[in-house]
């Protein structure tokens, strides 16, 4: 090496030494950390004005709590070789593996260092990584860098000290953690304290917010939506597809010229497309952008939701109209008000009062012999759904059906069959879906169980007894005004439920105390470009974890937007697309759904169309009529892709362009849909007579493999085993819901009943051939 080349690495690698080396008190400036990590002139100019920020926020609150570093994912640093190449080596001398290795380990024990790169942002999680990759790193390389092998040299030769290396090691930790270098900016775009100040357009108009309140069957909707009509624009916002497609049509039938917007649908009245003064939408499709007169926000109180609840929030803080009617509970009047407020605008409260009352039963039905027409078995599980409505058929009555999953043109389809005087249909059978949405005839409502599976704040699905709030909105569904039944009745199907709910009853509801707030995309991809390798799911999780609320706010549950993102992390999308995709609401519970969601995602990363012919390749179209509930099911599945395709074809209509086509065959398979249900209970019996073969041939197996070894004098243990086989399939099959406790003492009996006539018939046909063996032999004789 020439010596001019050599003056000017030593040069270079004594400036590079002098800018990592602590001061005397062993503290490292951070703006000279973020020099070493080579931090563009960008970033640090966005770091300073971050900075400056990040110190007025902080004045005006408490100290923002520690990051969960748990969630920090350590990066992988390239292992090739530096542009110093052996400079370092040619300086000094090759290092010594085993004194390298006893160097770093005391560095690791050492109290001071651990302490300073707390100050820093490495806990003892993060410190303990970082050692460890920096150790892989400057084992491993075949060649370091010139300052850090100088360093190293230096230490292990006695001439320096070993808290020399705490800049470079702080170097390597901001490498692989790269959001310590970008904390005070992450804070700052996560602190959700003032979400009012995200809708610019709502806080430049001084708007009068109306609070209709009042039980369910109260009336409060009815005047907010009159409000709605009469004047000259205005958006409805409800919580489901049949609450905005009714205002559509109500709407539309008084003379007033209103669109439909819904994830998957638009209807625009206009011939040519044009928008409409009125939109009756689902509450996550509103626009908060769009100027309008009078706005109707729909079940207030479902702000608090702990996965939809961003969208009232939202809606009540963004909605750009001069007035925003509210409808909901009373328990969300004083919270209303609060949150007001903070826009510095007052709450105006309407009460209303029940229109027809309702009573609580002082017995329980018990039975379902003891079913009168216009009663309603509410259940919170599809299967009892299922179990119930097979009874009631034996019984020589008909049944309607509705639960969540069914689409929507089978909901009414079925809601309108029960209504019917002159249908024979007298009862029904649902879930809590009928708690909104639909207008139905109930004379009474009988709770099939007090217990519903739900998600608690931490994401946990647990087993809970319902709140007074969810009994009051599904009790409130008996003796509906405008229907036969002037006064509703509640009670229970079982004797030990009923002082149960007249005590849930009895409580007022829990006044509403938080709403609830998501992560924008534009918030993420803020993230994104600081921390460009971190996967989707995990940018969510570091967000989540950093983000500051005041205490009117939560941030809402994000598992099934994290399930999403899992799933597609290895298939190729630009940030926006693979948010957009994560938002899509699916049921993860359907592996089909699941499946043809992430085919949609990796077709659409190729840049391909998913055109009308791939989706019915897919999907297998044309479907047959279900033969049981298992293919019921799956139609249910399939109506939900088709459901998916239409929501991503109007965020994606280049890459989505066959809608008007898929909407067509949905409307079709909701036909076939509809037909399924109507004949739920003949497709239940096709359900039980399979699992009864099934059952039945493995009862068979059992038993005679138990016979035969007690024939062959072995352990009763063989026989154990094949009853506890046994057990466990029929056990299997009661919780996947294809037999209830009730059907499978039933089936034992028949079973019980079958094998006797077996062996009566065999002993009979014995008999026989034991005569007809000894009259052969007599002609023998003869």
């Amino acid at each position: 090496m020439s010596v001019n080349r050599c003056v000017y690495l030593l040069s270079r690698v004594q400036r590079r030494i002098s800018a990592l080396t602590p001061r005397a008190t062993g503290a490292l400036p951070e703006s000279r950390v973020c020099h070493v990590s080579g931090s563009s002139l960008l970033s640090k100019r966005h770091q300073a004005v971050s900075t400056v920020s990040s110190r007025s926020v902080s004045s005006n609150s408490s100290s923002p709590k520690p990051p969960d570093t748990s969630l920090f994912v350590p990066l992988a640093v390239k292992t090739d070789a530096s542009a110093d190449g052996s400079v370092g080596a040619e300086l000094t001398q090759p290092l010594d593996k085993n004194e390298l290795l006893k160097v770093l380990n005391r560095f690791y024990k050492r109290k001071e260092m651990q302490k300073l790169a707390a100050d820093h942002g490495l806990d003892a999680r993060l410190f303990h990584q970082a050692f460890i990759s920096f150790r892989k790193y400057v084992l491993e390389m075949t060649s370091l860098t010139a300052d850090l092998h100088i360093i190293l040299n230096d230490v292990c030769c006695g001439a320096g000290h070993i808290d020399d290396l705490y800049p470079y090691f702080m170097r390597h930790a901001k490498q692989i953690f790269p959001m310590l270098d970008c904390m005070d900016d992450l804070r700052k775009i996560s602190d959700l304290r003032v979400p009012a100040n995200w809708y610019p357009e709502a806080r430049a108009i001084q708007r009068k917010v109306i609070f209709h309140a009042g039980p369910t069957n109260s009336g409060k909707t009815y005047q907010a939506i009159q409000r709605l009509l009469a004047a000259k624009s205005g958006v409805y916002c409800g919580p489901l597809k049949l609450l905005a497609h009714e205002i559509f049509e109500k709407s539309n039938e008084a003379g007033v010229s209103c669109d439909l917007v819904t994830g998957e649908e638009r209807t625009f009245m206009d011939s040519e497309g044009r928008a409409a003064g009125h939109v009756a939408c689902t509450i996550e499709m509103c626009s908060v952008t769009t100027p309008y007169e009078v706005a109707v926000i729909d079940e207030i109180q479902m702000i608090r939701d702990l996965s939809r609840g961003w969208a009232w929030t939202r809606a009540l803080l963004g909605l750009c109209a001069e007035e925003i009617h509210v409808c909901g509970e009373p328990a969300a009047i004083n919270f209303v008000r609060e949150l007001m407020y903070s826009t510095g605008e007052e709450v105006e409260v309407h009460t209303y009062q029940r229109l027809t009352p309702f009573s609580i039963l002082d017995q329980a039905v018990e039975s379902l012999d003891n079913l009168r027409p216009g009663d309603c078995i509410v259940c919170f599980s599809k299967n009892d759904i299922y179990s119930i409505s097979r009874q009631i058929e034996a019984r020589g009555q008909e049944c309607a059906v509705i639960y969540g999953s069914l689409p929507p043109g089978t909901k009414l389809s079925q809601a309108k069959k029960f209504n019917d005087p002159d249908d024979p249909c007298k009862i029904l059978v649902a879930t809590d879906a009928i708690g909104m949405g639909l207008n139905l005839s109930i004379k009474r409502i009988i709770f099939n169980s007090l217990v519903k599976p739900n998600v608690n704040e931490k994401g946990e699905k647990q087993l809970d007894t319902i709140s007074t709030s969810q009994a009051l909105q599904i009790a409130g569904r008996a003796g509906r005004f405008s229907s036969k039944f002037k006064e509703g009745e509640v009670t229970t199907m079982h004797r030990d439920d009923l002082p149960v709910l007249k005590e849930i009853l009895s409580h007022t509801v829990e006044p509403i105390e938080t709403a609830g707030l998501h992560p924008t995309a534009d918030q993420i991809e803020m993230f994104a470009y600081h921390l460009p390798d971190a996967t989707l799911s995990n940018l969510i999780d570091i967000f989540v974890s950093l983000s500051r609320v005041d205490g009117l706010y939560f941030v809402c549950n994000i598992d099934d937007f994290k399930f999403l993102a899992d799933m597609i992390q290895h298939i190729p999308l630009n940030l926006r697309s693979r948010y957009v995709f994560c938002t899509a609401p699916i049921n993860k519970k359907q592996p089909f759904v699941c499946t043809s969601f992430l085919k949609f995602a990796r077709q659409f990363s190729r840049d391909e169309p998913l055109t009308f012919d791939w989706v019915c390749r897919h999907v297998s179209w044309p479907l047959a009529a279900p033969k049981n509930i298992k293919d019921l099911v799956h139609l249910e599945a399939v109506h939900d892709v088709l459901d998916l395709y239409l929501w991503l074809s109007y965020r994606f209509m280049d890459m989505f362009p066959d809608t008007a086509l898929v909407r067509e065959i949905q409307q079709e398979l909701d036909d076939i849909i509809q037909q399924g249900v109507r004949n739920i209970t003949r497709l239940i019996r096709a359900t039980d007579t399979t699992t009864t073969d099934r059952l039945q041939t493995q009862s068979n197996k059992s038993t005679s493999s138990s016979f035969t070894a007690g024939n062959r004098g072995q352990r009763g243990a063989k026989g154990g085993s094949g009853q506890m086989t046994d057990s466990s399939l029929a056990g299997r099959l009661v919780r996947d819901g294809l037999l209830t406790p009730d059907l499978l003492r039933q089936l034992q009996r028949e079973w019980s009943k079958d094998k006797q006539q077996e062996l009566t018939n065999q002993s009979a046909l014995d008999t026989g051939s034991h005569s007809n063996n000894k009259g052969n032999r007599k002609k023998k004789k003869k």
